[in-house]
């Protein structure tokens, strides 16, 4: 991880025990599911996805759309919520999206989103928790 400070931390061997170990992979060690796994692929009630390390609310399921990518897709994230970074991993230059809280990594960031932001925040289904709303 980075050297910046979030408001949420926890040392390696607190998030290893609060996150399953493919949560972990993804979450703090960068990494990506497959394509496709998680159920809140198709997730549409009403409510908001939070992150799964700390609870934030990160997108508001409104703003979730079907990119046919096999991942949760949305078009905008909650005002202030996450953050990027420049990720040069794999050959290739991508925007990382992280939750603004604990840092955890959640997917990226592209410009081939439908209206009106035109962008698509690719994010790892096993990143985020989904609270329905009341």
């Amino acid at each position: 991880m980075d050297t910046h400070t979030y408001p949420v931390t926890r040392t390696d061997a607190e998030w290893r025990a609060l996150l399953t170990p493919e949560q972990y992979a993804v979450m703090r060690g960068h990494g990506t599911e497959r394509p496709g796994s998680c159920a809140l692929l198709h997730e549409h009630r009403p409510g908001a996805f939070h992150c799964a390390g700390c609870d934030s609310a990160l997108f508001e399921a409104t703003l979730k759309f079907e990119s046919g990518t096999g991942w949760p897709s949305f078009n905008d994230p909650v005002p202030g919520s996450v953050e990027t970074t420049v990720d040069r991993s794999h050959g290739m230059v991508r925007t990382e999206v992280h939750c603004a809280t604990c840092g955890s990594h959640l997917g990226h960031v592209f410009p081939d989103g439908p209206p009106p932001t035109g962008l698509r925040y690719c994010v790892n289904g096993v990143a985020l928790k989904f609270e329905p709303a009341a």
